[in-house]
């Protein structure tokens, strides 16, 4: 989720709800490559993934994004590594707690994959802030060109699928094609079909990965969209939007269905995955996960636009700041308006890890 106006409301719960009983289904190597590791590899589902390729939005992204997107403007990487690197937040991410919980260095950004060809052998991301399966951004890469920049280096051999038995991916999608359906004149009555292409079009990409070589893929379920700051500022981030959550309700009801199919289909349950960020977001968000406690109101973001809520980053004319920032974004679970901090990114990824050690 980047800094696109996701603001809507939903024609109602109960609309949704229905649908959610209605739809049963889804529709429809170089010199340098070197393979020798000196990490001790954590077992998922019984294997110690050696790579791990990114594919998705800003959830993941750790510096696709280019140099006039806000995840490159101050105070975006002040806690890590205290500096704007292109990661959408104050510092580490999703992508790099994986990395770590299994042992790599977070894998390198493809658009700096020729500065650092020693970090080819931990993987690589081509995760781009702001994009979705379809387009949403211009002359932005979607998940589908995405998975095409990596098909391009396994045909000039920097990846070859019989290396990629040992290799792990991470896919995420967070909402991205929803803001911009309306954005575009997209109907709520419209909603759930183009829901439902959307979770199909996530299937076929799954499959393209795994198709490809690598052994196990692992997608994001959808956050609770209606508990992100961007829609939680109507009511003085004091509680989450039920109506809004429904969309994600709805997402991840055909995802588990989709994701539950392909592996029936490969006959390995453990070929497609889910993280199930819905769950480890509600789990902190409503004090469940108990292990940290944020001092901040926990929908309230530590950076807040003053004229904006998607205004973090941004000055004006005179280069004057339009955004202030908390006094420490350790104890605040949002960053900004639609991503975590790296504290909540910690305590999100504590949620999730144990669906990796299941071996």
């Amino acid at each position: 989720m980047e800094k696109q106006n996701l603001t809507f409301l939903v024609s109602s719960c109960c609309f949704f709800l229905l649908l959610l009983s209605e739809m049963q289904g889804v529709q429809g190597s170089s010199s340098h490559h070197h393979r020798h590791r000196h990490h001790e590899h954590r077992a998922v589902y019984g294997f110690h993934p050696k790579e791990l390729f990114v594919f998705g939005d800003s959830y993941a992204d750790t510096g696709n994004s280019p140099k006039n997107a806000s995840s490159w403007e101050v105070p975006y990487g002040i806690t890590f590594p205290g500096k704007p690197d292109g990661r959408y937040s104050d510092g580490r991410i999703l992508t790099d707690f994986l990395a770590k919980y299994l042992g790599l260095k977070s894998p390198i950004p493809y658009r700096f994959r020729k500065y650092a060809p020693n970090r080819l052998k931990y993987g690589m991301n081509f995760a781009y802030g702001g994009t979705g399966v379809f387009n949403t951004l211009v002359n932005s890469p979607n998940m589908s060109t995405q998975i095409d920049f990596f098909q391009n280096l396994m045909d000039e051999s920097v990846y070859k699928k019989t290396e990629l038995e040992g290799s792990l991916s991470l896919v995420t999608v967070s909402g991205n094609d929803y803001s911009t359906y309306l954005a575009e004149g997209g109907t709520t009555q419209g909603f759930p079909s183009f829901i439902a292409r959307v979770v199909n079009q996530i299937a076929v990409n799954l499959k393209r990965i795994h198709d490809m070589g690598v052994r196990t893929v692992a997608v994001a379920a959808i956050e609770p969209l209606g508990c992100l700051p961007e829609f939680t500022f109507l009511n003085s981030f004091k509680q989450c939007n039920a109506t809004v959550n429904t969309v994600s309700t709805l997402h991840n009801t055909l995802l588990q269905q989709a994701v539950a199919k392909l592996n029936i289909e490969s006959k390995d349950s453990g070929a497609f995955i889910i993280l199930d960020l819905n769950d480890a977001f509600t789990a902190v968000l409503n004090g469940i996960d108990t292990t940290v406690k944020f001092e901040t109101p926990i929908l309230e973001p530590c950076c807040l636009g003053t004229t904006s809520i998607l205004g973090c980053g941004s000055v004006d004319a005179k280069g004057e700041k339009l955004y202030t920032v908390c006094d420490n974004p350790k104890a605040a679970f949002f960053w900004d308006a639609t991503h975590p901090t790296q504290a909540g990114w910690q305590v999100v990824f504590s949620e999730l890890k144990s669906q990796f050690d299941r071996s």
